[in-house]
């Protein structure tokens, strides 16, 4: 009998339990404070990373898996004849993670049947997609039935990430210093997105906390045109914010299911902290 094997990395940011209960396994990438280097959410977990992070004279840098530690992992879980592996990682807009993914791939192509996707999202955007690829292979469902379930997710997912400085943007080269200087003395929160090919760009750029997250509202509502949503809130050491704009959310959508995640030190260190995020699927 067929065994669906799903594998992702730890840009998605899902709780290790939610991974653990799924079986879903996850190479992580890595995260450097100068000579020190951490893997990303095994043994610096989003807490320990926000609190370094606000100490730290610079930013951090971050680096992706290499090949053979995706190789590593696949051969593992190949043992198993009968296993098939789909293997979902962050935009390769990105990162080169999904790039070292298909060359792990080559190396062992005949030893394992491997299918590699690239998410063109980041954080719980494919988290998501992640978590019910997993419960679809429990369920039993096939490759290509899985294949398909993450490909129409993907389409009809609606995510928003409001950023609450532009310092960390700046730092990594996103944007201008001098429109990082203008953006903060006028207090604009930009709202980001993630478009179909998997980029980073800007939705909005607006005054304050409060009317920033009434526009994700806005523009959620917009997007699934008044439907039922299963809803993921992730934050940025920013838990309060995050429960702000869930209660927004409630008042205004019939919420079908609901989860908070903790955006992780890769994705944090590029966004920031305070950051939180709508992930929105209609029900």
């Amino acid at each position: 009998m067929t065994t669906i094997k799903i594998v992702t990395d730890s840009t998605a940011d899902i709780p290790a339990e939610v991974r653990a209960e799924l079986g879903i396994e996850m190479v992580p990438l890595k995260v450097h404070f100068g000579n020190e280097t951490y893997l990303d959410g095994v043994d610096l977990t989003p807490e320990a990373f926000f609190e370094k992070l606000a100490s730290y004279h610079a930013l951090p840098t971050t680096s992706q898996p290499s090949p053979v530690e995706f190789a590593e992992k696949y051969k593992k879980l190949a043992q198993d004849k009968d296993t098939q592996i789909i293997s979902v990682h962050l935009s390769s807009m990105f990162s080169g993670t999904y790039q070292s993914a298909l060359l792990a791939k080559s190396m062992i192509d005949d030893q394992a049947d491997i299918t590699v996707v690239d998410s063109k999202s980041a954080s719980y955007g494919f988290g998501m997609l992640v978590v019910a690829a997993a419960k679809a292979a429990q369920e039993g469902k096939t490759k290509e039935e899985i294949l398909e379930m993450i490909r129409t997710m993907r389409q009809n997912t609606s995510l928003y990430f409001l950023v609450d400085t532009l310092d960390y943007l700046q730092k990594g080269g996103r944007i201008g210093k001098a429109a990082a200087l203008v953006g903060s003395l006028l207090n604009i929160k930009p709202i980001l997105s993630i478009s179909q090919e998997g980029e980073v760009y800007s939705v909005d750029k607006v005054r304050g906390q409060k009317k920033a997250m009434a526009r994700i509202v806005e523009l959620i509502d917009r997007d699934v045109a008044g439907k039922p949503i299963h809803l993921t809130i992730a934050h940025a050491d920013a838990l309060e914010q995050a429960h702000e704009l869930h209660q927004l959310l409630k008042n205004h959508f019939q919420i079908e299911s609901m989860h908070y995640t903790n955006i992780g030190p890769v994705i944090g260190t590029h966004a920031g902290p305070g950051t939180v995020a709508a992930f929105a699927l209609p029900a």
